[in-house]
């Protein structure tokens, strides 16, 4: 089964709107935690494989907002990888607010592999250990 990392996080009032809920913006700062969690499994950090040369734009994005979370809000982001070649990879992400674990929002992200200068490189040969670990979660 594939692995799926679980970030928790409380609602700042910061990010949300007049509305008094979260804004749609503040939700891919969480993805992006969810994220880095998620490549922490593999024994890397994200700054450690941008020492080693991986760095991973984003390329697509979406988000489905099925209620609003709001102001001290505690909730669980779950992140799973989805897809995973030697160029590309996707995300997707499922947000809950606890403790009844109600499905607020889902995402999704797709990244491409580059180098220090934004040149497409091939996972595999670049960095066979990291495509090892990214591969074992799937």
């Amino acid at each position: 089964m594939a692995y799926t990392s679980e970030t928790y996080l409380t609602v700042r009032y910061a990010e949300t709107d007049m509305m008094g809920i979260v804004h749609h913006s503040r939700y891919y700062p969480w993805f992006e935690l969810a994220r880095t969690d998620y490549i922490k499994k593999t024994g890397e950090t994200y700054s450690g494989m941008e020492k080693k040369g991986v760095q991973m734009p984003l390329t697509e994005t979406g988000a489905k907002y099925i209620f609003g979370l709001k102001y001290e809000d505690e909730v669980l982001v779950k992140c799973r990888m989805t897809k995973l070649t030697v160029a590309r990879c996707e995300f997707e992400y499922e947000v809950y607010k606890l403790p009844e674990m109600k499905l607020a929002t889902t995402g999704r992200t797709a990244h491409g592999f580059v180098n220090e200068n934004f040149v497409p490189i091939n996972l595999k040969k670049a960095q066979p250990e990291l495509w090892e670990k990214l591969q074992a979660l799937m």
